[in-house]
């Protein structure tokens, strides 16, 4: 990345030459156009992609008057520009990026722009799993207590367009990604409380290596002060090592760690209180109990009380695409988790349903991570698993021949299936009444559809047309 970072003053964009790199499908691009025209900005928006692809959010933008489209564009010339903001998900050695930092154009992105003119006070959340759940639980319980909050960041919600309304006294809840994370270094930024659910290799197709994911990752804490609080998660070795110039709170299942809060079956136990929580969570799995224990010792930090707590999850009812319940058809139940998309949060998912036989659905984009766990788990974890999309192969052709003497169900695992639909198919054909059908890829969504979104969505309604036509295709 660029070593010439941008910082925002007030009126500074009237007038600029701007360059927005990667428009993107998910509100970050548009909103950060919408927020360059309105400050008066001349925006130039470069996008690999087609206008057919990006469709939905140039709709969004038709009231924008003067800006300049190139769709469809590889190259790696920038436009006579002053400032480049890139989407996160654009990987560092983009030749657009070498070219700005050649020239010595200031790089920004939709965070850093946000994160210079909020008002608020931010409670930050990364992690490789888990960060979205326990981002919205922040959230919930934060409402429940009253506060003015909002949400926003990598869990798909841009807050450019709420910086006029958001007031010094609110909390900002932000999901921010290792992309994210790499931005805001730039501009030396991390939150007031600072929250690492665990950790382990993930994106390493963009990072090129562990170490700097690693190091991406840590920028959460890098830069907080000696009055700012981090919670991290005891359990994992890792965090373990972690250091920040504030203080530190810790969550774990380990009694003999002595974690700040301990996760005890269904109970919450804080070191200077009794249990907060005795009854079960609306979403299921221990590692959901995990994200609330960084959740409560979040929402702790920010001064909300123990009844508070316990009101704002029990409110809490999950996230979309999150171990979502879709339904039930002839005595299955069928669950998205299509943002599973890591091997690490699939094997959640597994371990959510320990009692019940689960068909799985498998697979999806490579992101170059080891998958050899995952695939150990779904073989001696499920019932069946339909594989899917560049990693089915790559797991398919990792098992052995030896179906493994750990195996709960005999799993049955498919070749790799040509469709999304000839997966669903499949797996219902594998199941029995009383089984779950299970979408949890494990892997990105980027082969077959757009976004994780796009996959969840085309498995509800895979469901819907099931259970409306009783099984007919």
């Amino acid at each position: 990345m660029s070593n010439f970072p941008y910082f925002i003053q007030n009126n500074d964009l009237a007038g600029k030459d701007v360059t927005v790199l990667g428009l993107g499908k998910f509100g970050g691009g548009v909103a950060t156009v919408r927020f360059l025209t309105e400050r008066g900005a001349r925006v130039t928006v470069i996008d690999a992609k087609s206008a057919e692809a990006l469709q939905e959010s140039l709709k969004q933008l038709e009231n924008c008057s003067d800006v300049i489209f190139q769709l469809g564009d590889q190259s790696a010339e920038l436009p006579n520009t002053q400032l480049l903001v890139a989407n996160p998900a654009i990987p560092p050695d983009h030749g657009l990026l070498r070219n700005a930092a050649l020239q010595q154009i200031p790089i920004t992105s939709e965070i850093e722009l946000f994160w210079q003119l909020n008002p608020g006070r931010v409670i930050g959340v990364t992690g490789s799993n888990g960060k979205s759940t326990t981002t919205a639980m922040i959230h919930s319980i934060l409402k429940a207590a009253g506060h003015r909050c909002w949400l926003g960041g990598n869990i798909g919600i841009s807050l450019l367009p709420e910086l006029d309304q958001i007031q010094s006294e609110d909390w900002v809840v932000l999901e921010l990604s290792s992309f994210q994370l790499e931005a805001l270094n730039r501009i030396q930024a991390s939150p007031q409380i600072a929250v690492v659910t665990n950790f382990s290799p993930n994106h390493l197709d963009w990072h090129q290596n562990l170490e700097h994911y690693r190091q991406s990752k840590q920028t959460i804490l890098r830069w907080q002060t000696e009055s700012d609080v981090a919670v991290l998660n005891q359990d994992d070795p890792e965090l373990q090592t972690w250091r920040t110039a504030g203080s530190i709170l810790t969550f774990g299942t380990h009694s003999d760690l002595s974690p700040d809060l301990l996760v005890d079956q269904n109970r919450f136990l804080l070191k200077d209180q009794s249990e907060i929580l005795t009854r079960e969570l609306h979403v299921p799995g221990a590692h959901n109990r995990c994200n609330a224990a960084a959740a409560i010792l979040a929402c702790r930090a920010a001064g909300i009380a123990v009844p508070e707590l316990k009101l704002g999850l029990e409110s809490f009812r999950g996230l979309p695409h999150r171990l979502e319940f879709v339904g039930e058809y002839q005595l299955r139940k069928f669950y998205n988790d299509s943002l599973a998309t890591t091997p690490e949060s699939a094997i959640c998912a597994l371990d959510a349903f320990q009692e019940t036989p689960v068909i799985l659905l498998a697979g999806g984009s490579d992101k170059q991570v080891d998958l050899s766990e995952f695939a150990h788990r779904f073989r001696n974890q499920t019932k069946a698993t339909a594989l899917m999309g560049q990693t089915g192969k790559l797991m398919f052709d990792s098992l052995s021949e030896s179906q493994g003497s750990d195996q709960k169900y005999g799993a049955v695992i498919s070749q790799p299936h040509t469709s999304f639909e000839n997966a669903f198919r499949w797996a219902f054909q594998q199941s029995s009444p009383g089984d779950v059908i299970l979408l949890s890829p494990g892997c990105a969504s980027y082969d077959w559809f757009s976004s994780f979104v796009a996959r969840g969505e085309r498995f509800t309604a895979l469901f819907q047309r099931l259970s409306a036509c009783d099984g007919s295709d």
